[in-house]
């Protein structure tokens, strides 16, 4: 069975990010941010494909995937139905519904991870990504970035994904 992986880097660093990724044997970083921006140092597109690239894993950006801004909005100030409707509407979109597949297509070549901002996919769009990967025969895991020594080869078993659980079913 094809593998995915999901991860958000709240709360974490770009280096603890990348040992994480690293530590799996992630292959491609899908970033599935609208807007692949951070204050945190190393997080934003250009520096963090670079910090990818010095460790043998390649980065591609999936903007049509990223949550819209009302979605984001929605989320931020906990109205949850609302960023569910605002994101599952965008997400129907043609060009979503193109993005999505050429994901798909990648993750079943090389061992992928969907990056966005939030530690608990549970309150990410991602979440809803992952339903459609799991739907498309991938079993998928949610990591969290502040641990990367938690997923040593040959370490602790990596929880598989429940939709929409909160952190504590990951950890």
């Amino acid at each position: 069975m094809k593998k995915l992986f999901t991860i958000g880097y709240e709360g974490s660093t770009a280096e603890n990010l990348l040992d994480t990724l690293e530590n799996v044997g992630v292959e491609v970083l899908a970033d599935v941010r609208e807007l692949p921006l951070s204050r945190k140092k190393g997080l934003s597109k250009t520096s963090l494909s670079q910090g990818l690239a010095e460790r043998n894993i390649d980065y591609q950006h999936f903007k049509m995937l990223g949550d819209p801004k009302p979605g984001r909005d929605a989320a931020k100030s906990g109205n949850y139905a609302e960023f569910e409707r605002i994101f599952l509407k965008h997400l129907a979109t043609q060009g979503a519904q193109e993005a999505l597949e050429n994901l798909l297509g990648v993750a079943g070549r090389k061992v992928t991870c969907l990056l966005c901002f939030e530690r608990c996919a549970s309150v990410c769009h991602r979440s809803y990504l992952a339903d459609f990967a799991v739907q498309m025969g991938f079993e998928v895991y949610n990591l969290v970035s502040d641990s990367p020594e938690k997923y040593l080869k040959n370490g602790a078993q990596i929880p598989r994904y429940n939709p929409r659980q909160s952190l504590t079913a990951a950890e």
